[in-house]
């Protein structure tokens, strides 16, 4: 049995940010964001907009795009950083507002790699006929309610959106070939959160300091992350035996345009087969990837006949890849 994608919708927080707005809380140039990243501006969540708003309204759209029913869908997976409350699982909280009664809901925590995470699960409950649709939600990032606007590692690239997925056994659509994710357990200090869970709870103090704001180690990061994007993009190569050439389109998550650009030419993809939203988006973490398969079967840049490639490395560290054949 051949699990697809048939259909994907995205959805953004309600207000636009600009390069210049942020740049007055940094005392910078907006030119000085706009190089360092290539952001130009990016959308925050309006008060009182959750993960979960943004999920149901991603949700929707990829259910009337597939042109089936909420009530059609057997599981609902909600990959997000940042979910409305550390419980219930947010998938609940985007089932009831989806309209539907008794599907199977729960989150997927693993951070820009959740998406390919969720999609590796669905894949393998429609294979082995125990849910005919899933419904992948993806971004659910509300990031910009844990950034520290004083913090220009962080405060310059995080956004908030949402990415939707409907995956069914299906001939038509985005098969989905080999999925392979892997995680760096002693790199989880390198981007988190540190406040607020078991380790580390919310009291006056933590928020006096602002831990319970996003914190980045930069330069580990940086010297993690085009090693695993390589080799992350190199497991699916070999898997599908297959090289950088046989791709026809690539959507990456993306922390930045400017990480990505550099990484490119290491991977052996030139920027023309590759979807760019970072620059009107920021960073919108595990919802990256949906959104660009969104955006790309929006304006019809995903054609029978493609094969598509996406790549993943997000806190954790959790690193991902995955290979989509269209018909």
């Amino acid at each position: 049995m051949r699990a697809a994608i048939i259909a994907a919708g995205h959805s953004v927080g309600d207000t636009v940010v600009e390069n210049a707005e942020i740049a007055a809380r940094l005392d910078v140039a907006p030119e000085w964001i706009l190089n360092a990243t290539g952001i130009q501006r990016r959308h925050y969540a309006s008060p009182g907009q959750a993960a979960s708003d943004l999920a149901a309204e991603a949700g929707k759209k990829a259910l009337a795009n597939a042109d089936i029913s909420a009530e059609d869908l057997d599981l609902i997976i909600v990959a997000t950083s940042t979910p409305d409350e550390l419980g219930p699982p947010t998938a609940c909280r985007v089932q009831y507002l989806l309209g539907v009664d008794q599907a199977e809901a729960y989150d997927v925590s693993a951070a820009c790699t959740g998406f390919l995470v969720g999609v590796s699960i669905a894949r393998d409950r429609v294979v082995s006929r125990t849910a005919k649709h899933v419904l992948v939600v993806v971004g659910v990032e509300v990031y910009s309610r844990f950034i520290n606007f004083r913090d220009r590692t962080t405060s310059v690239i995080f956004a908030d959106g949402a990415g939707a997925a409907v995956i069914a056994p299906s001939e038509a659509g985005m098969g989905i070939g080999p999925v392979l994710t892997r995680s760096l357990g002693q790199h989880a200090d390198c981007v988190l959160i540190p406040a607020g869970g078991s380790r580390l709870g919310a009291d006056s103090d933590t928020v006096g300091e602002g831990l319970h704001m996003i914190r980045m180690d930069g330069p580990t990061l940086r010297s993690q992350f085009g090693p695993l994007f390589i080799e992350a993009a190199h497991s699916i190569f070999r898997a599908a035996n297959i090289d950088a050439e046989d791709i026809d389109l690539f959507i990456p998550h993306q922390p930045n345009p400017r990480t990505l650009t550099m990484i490119l030419p290491q991977l052996g993809i030139e920027p023309e087969r590759t979807v760019f939203i970072g620059e009107n988006m920021g960073n919108i973490g595990a919802a990256s990837i949906p959104t660009g398969i969104s955006l790309s079967w929006g304006a019809n840049h995903i054609k029978p006949g493609y094969r598509v490639l996406s790549v993943s490395i997000g806190a954790g560290l959790s690193w991902g890849a995955a290979l989509f054949d269209v018909r």
